[in-house]
């Protein structure tokens, strides 16, 4: 039976730290919510759609299993078609 959350070691994982993208998307994220003039605003929001491209692109290319590759293809879908 194909089990979507186990590694290639077997091990279950659904969750782990953070990596970069991550971080770099979330504070992205919570500096556009601070009043801030538009050219900020621009570079920050370039800056998050940047940063989560990034994220879903290294988990569709190498994430630990099934589950987080699907996740990874669902946000890049999201990104690209909520931007163009």
């Amino acid at each position: 039976m194909l089990n979507i959350f186990k590694d290639s070691n077997g091990k279950i994982v659904i969750a782990q730290k953070p990596n970069l993208p991550l971080v770099v998307w979330l504070v992205s994220v919570v500096v556009l919510y601070l009043p801030l003039r538009d050219s900020l605003v621009a570079f920050f929001s370039l800056v998050s759609f940047g940063a989560l491209f990034t994220w879903a692109w290294l988990e569709i290319f190498s994430g630990v299993n099934l589950f987080r590759r699907l996740l990874g293809i669902i946000v890049m879908t999201v990104l690209l078609v909520s931007r163009f």
